[in-house]
């Protein structure tokens, strides 16, 4: 009898360490989703509109057999904060949920790095944040990024800054969501947007993006006719002109000139609405 009690509990034995070979368990499926991000650092500027915060896309990927609902933590050095403290989703094997993240610099936070951390119960991923003032950003040449923007009116149905019209994304996917400028006139004009170059710039070329997806095209809902101004010696001078725009970007080039600010003047937009709708403006 006790044989036979013995073999039967090795037979036990054997059978649950296969089982458990073949079935990772709840901790080894858990480990199989991933922290992504959408850039490998993110670069924030110190001194900002507080209404066009820097941004970056992050995800969680899952590498499981089987479908679940999985969570990643979101953190951040204080000072500075984050627009959300996790992402949850279902997910089935194979699959990846991203979000945009807002990072919030405050007027006091000391230059240097930060740390991102995405994180499951089994993996962590650290993305750093660097906060460098406006004047150490790499604008590519283009002078008006993240300079400071004021506009003749903003509509408030939706989130349209002023600010966002320098931010670096010429994308219209973010419209109405705090990618792009409305005024609040529907029907007259003119409609101002002015960004200054912090100090006297040599200019010679002024690139507008106005409202232009699938859904919304420039040749119904973006901006037709504008005039481009400079402000030199602190008079603003027309230094182009665009009409009969339909096209979702247009490039302005003119005489260079030494310019501490630049301004758009719109004068007509496409469709019955007729609102002033600009996604990016560019100065080089």
């Amino acid at each position: 009898m006790r044989s036979l009690t013995a073999a039967l509990a090795a037979i036990l034995a054997v059978t649950a360490t296969t089982a458990a070979a073949r079935d990772p368990g709840p901790s080894a499926e858990s480990s199989r989703f991933t922290p992504t991000a959408g850039a490998a650092e993110l670069v924030a500027p110190l001194g900002v509109d507080p209404a066009c915060p820097a941004k970056i896309e992050i995800g969680l990927r899952s590498g499981a057999r089987k479908p679940a609902y999985a969570t990643m933590r979101v953190e951040l050095d204080a000072p500075l904060t984050a627009s959300r403290s996790m992402l949850t989703s279902y997910l089935p094997p194979g699959y990846q949920v991203r979000a945009k993240l807002l990072v919030a610099v405050p007027p006091d936070a000391r230059q240097g790095t930060y740390d991102l951390r995405l994180s499951t119960s089994a993996r962590t991923l650290k993305v750093p944040v660097t906060v460098v003032p406006v004047d150490g950003l790499d604008n590519g040449g283009n002078l008006a990024l993240r300079r400071p923007v004021t506009a003749s009116s903003q509509h408030v149905n939706a989130n349209y800054p002023p600010c966002s019209v320098a931010d670096g994304d010429r994308s219209s996917n973010g419209w109405a969501g705090g990618n792009g400028w409305n005024d609040a006139t529907a029907r007259s004009w003119p409609d101002t947007l002015a960004i200054a170059l912090g100090g006297a710039r040599q200019v010679s070329r002024v690139g507008l993006y106005t409202l232009d997806t699938e859904r919304y095209p420039a040749s119904r809902y973006g901006v037709r006719d504008w005039d481009v101004q400079a402000q030199v010696a602190g008079q603003w001078q027309t230094v182009a002109q665009v009409r009969g725009n339909t096209a979702g970007t247009a490039r302005s080039d003119f005489t260079p000139v030494t310019a501490d600010a630049v301004r758009i003047v719109a004068l007509a937009s496409n469709g019955a609405n007729d609102y002033t709708r600009i996604i990016e403006v560019e100065a080089r």
